[in-house]
């Protein structure tokens, strides 16, 4: 698949294309972006965009707006219900770090630390040597995400920021998941312990709607969904909890995202002893 579209490399590797990246973001263009992709003005862009990133529209079906199609939901996920099973949250494409002892971890060169994507440095700390699961979400994608799990989920902490792209050439330029809107949650889970789930928006639009919250859920439940355009979700355990499938890291450590689909098994409940994360990070990094 291609890194980086022809509009990301001009935005994130030229010098006038950082300027006008500027420019735009200082004008919340976004709020207009959003208005113009709400209405009914906008459906001629559904054929263009399914056009170009392989979706396949359903005949006979008359969406009102760029965001209707956007949200749209599937007929049925394939969903993994084994109770051991660690399942992907949304499709995607996936990535993993090991969250160092100080909870800092680096994602394409970056280095972040927990404490400043939560603002919650006691929390933060909780996950000191534990793993960090990223699934960037593509435009061909369903944007939406379900529970990992059964448990109980606390409350929706929204952070405003930026919307950059979530792309490798913006996240080599700019620490994108500190800077952009984002919304986490922890999540107590039955068999992963506690987990926080952090949905990152991005590219000028970037709404994140969580269905509930201080409430329990069902593994396989619908949690939310993203609209108008690509984000990213970023998933934290605490160390020792799980253990991705041997073929899933094999494949991470030659320095490739993996293709994941929502409800598809990534690997299972850890035995508190060193997870395999460190070993399909280091060449990703």
């Amino acid at each position: 698949m291609k890194e980086n579209t022809k509009a990301v490399r001009f935005f994130y590797g030229t010098r006038m294309g950082r300027a006008l990246l500027k420019g735009v973001m200082r004008t919340h263009a976004d709020r207009i972006a959003v208005r113009y992709l709400c209405s009914g003005a906008s459906r001629p862009v559904i054929r263009w965009y399914a056009r170009r990133n392989g979706v396949v529209l359903e005949r006979g079906h008359r969406y009102g707006s760029f965001r209707e199609f956007f949200v749209r939901t599937r007929q049925e996920a394939e969903m993994d219900i084994a109770p051991e099973a660690l399942i992907s949250p949304c499709d995607g494409w996936l990535s993993a770090y090991p969250i160092h002892e100080d909870s800092s971890f680096r994602i394409k060169g970056k280095r972040y630390r927990l404490g400043d994507l939560l603002r919650d440095e006691a929390l933060a700390k909780t996950f000191h040597g534990g793993d960090c699961l990223v699934i960037r979400l593509t435009p061909s994608d369903y944007h939406h995400y379900c529970y990992i799990d059964n448990g109980v989920q606390g409350e929706n902490h929204y952070i405003e920021g930026e919307l950059h792209s979530v792309q490798s050439a913006a996240c080599e330029r700019y620490p994108v998941y500190t800077l952009n809107r984002r919304c986490w949650t922890l999540l107590e889970t039955e068999r992963f312990g506690p987990v926080v789930q952090t949905e990152v928006g991005a590219l000028v639009v970037g709404g994140i709607v969580n269905e509930r919250e201080n409430a329990p859920f069902r593994k396989g439940e619908e949690m939310g969904h993203f609209e108008l355009a690509g984000s990213t979700i970023v998933l934290f355990f605490q160390r020792g909890r799980i253990a991705l499938d041997r073929q899933i890291v094999q494949h991470l450590s030659s320095g490739r995202e993996y293709r994941v689909r929502q409800g598809m098994c990534l690997g299972s409940a850890g035995d508190g002893a060193q997870t395999h994360v460190a070993a399909a990070a280091h060449s990703i990094s």
